[in-house]
């Protein structure tokens, strides 16, 4: 591979001790743009996403690709070798990611003082529920938790119904960003002054983070966010529409995009309409808004609407299921669906990494490992000589450990 095809983060190795979705997802980021990802799993089932349907040729198919482009070494941090074994990576590696309990890898004799002993260059980051210090540090914590206790869920779905979580996990995944994100960063201070550090991001407060337009409002004007459905804080008409056969989603935020859509709508009684007359009051009376729409957009498909507002230059487009995103025209030209290899034989296709370098290539080799894949690879590159020893001890384990 010539330098102008090498992989952004070839070179950065990162052990990866996590469980669901933080630590691995984050690590997935690290592993698609070209570090060597080991992800270190108990023999005795691994992580827990392991057993999670459906299942794709008798692996987890959310497994394979959060997963992706990563090693495995199944190790038994609590046997005094797995333990020496493990700190020998940390030896040369530039990264530990983990989402265990706080407290957890000191308890295992693996905590930050420890591997910054060994390699004081090396960066450890902790994703948790409630980060590593305050009251709730050792509270049990899954997204839907940390949705409920951020805010997420109160401003989600439609006022005067249930609430409703996001429907992916969030707070898992917002945090993975920002670790990898604050790692990336942590990396180049290391650079300046040779010395790591440990990093601590709690789900919690990546949540919060996400609410930067409710939060602000409710510090200037003391009004507690509620739930709008797909509606917006601030602009109106801005959210999903009824159409004949489903929904149509528009930003007619702007006053030339306003009065382009009423007239492609036949609406143009509305501009001259006081309930409407600038983008306050049409927010303030979004719902007779969109009731007013609505009795226009459903006599027409989605794709009529979509059609005749893109053309009048309204920011618009289908609302889609997701068997529908993923056949759309556009992703399939820009390529988003990818193909990589299976851990059983074949191919499995992915949702690829939404980066595009201009010089560098992202990753997109194979699917999530299976469990102690590479171990007996691993242990080879550290000059492990007594493998098949270790692997009958129990301390190691191969590819062919249950799952």
């Amino acid at each position: 591979m010539s330098d102008r095809e090498r992989y952004a983060l070839e070179g950065i190795r990162v052990l990866e001790l996590a469980n669901f979705m933080a630590g691995p997802f984050c690590g997935m980021l690290f592993a698609d743009l070209g570090a060597d990802v080991i992800k270190v799993e108990n023999p005795k089932g691994g992580d827990f996403t392991r057993n999670a349907a459906p299942f794709d040729r008798g692996v987890s198919a959310g497994f394979l690709t959060v997963n992706r482009n990563k090693r495995s070494i199944a190790l038994d941090l609590k046997a005094a070798r797995g333990k020496e074994i493990f700190l020998d990576l940390v030896r040369t590696s530039d990264v530990v990611v983990e989402n265990l309990r706080p407290g957890t890898l000191d308890d295992l004799g693996i905590g930050y003082s420890v591997l910054s002993e060994i390699n004081p260059a090396i960066v450890l980051y902790s994703a948790s529920g409630f980060g590593q210090t305050g009251p709730y540090r050792h509270r049990a914590a899954l997204d839907l938790i940390l949705q409920g206790m951020s805010g997420l869920m109160s401003i989600t779905g439609e006022e005067g119904r249930p609430p409703v979580k996001v429907g992916v996990p969030i707070s898992d995944l917002s945090a993975a960003m920002f670790g990898a994100y604050a790692i990336l960063a942590a990396l180049r201070v290391r650079d300046r002054d040779g010395k790591g550090q440990h990093i601590d991001v709690s789900l919690l407060e990546s949540a919060m983070a996400l609410e930067a337009w409710e939060t602000s409002a409710y510090f200037a004007n003391g009004e507690v966010p509620r739930p709008l459905g797909s509606a917006h804080r601030v602009n109106s008409p801005y959210q999903a529409i009824r159409t004949a056969d489903g929904y149509i989603t528009i930003g007619a935020t702007t006053p030339a995009n306003w009065h382009n859509f009423c007239v492609t709508l036949g609406l143009a009684n509305l501009e001259k309409d006081p309930r409407f007359a600038d983008v306050p009051t049409r927010r303030k009376n979004y719902l007779e808004l969109a009731s007013l729409i609505e009795e226009v957009t459903t006599t027409r498909p989605s794709e009529h609407w979509y059609r005749a507002l893109e053309k009048a230059g309204v920011p618009c487009g289908v609302l889609y299921t997701v068997d529908q995103a993923l056949a759309d025209e556009h992703v399939r030209a820009r390529e988003v669906v990818r193909e990589v290899a299976h851990p059983k034989g074949g191919s499995l296709s992915v949702v690829g990494s939404p980066i595009r370098f201009s010089r560098t290539p992202i990753r997109m080799e194979r699917g999530g490992p299976l469990l102690g894949e590479h171990t007996r690879e691993i242990l080879a590159e550290l000059g492990v000589g007594d493998a098949a020893a270790l692997e009958e001890a129990g301390v190691v384990a191969g590819a062919l450990a249950p799952a």
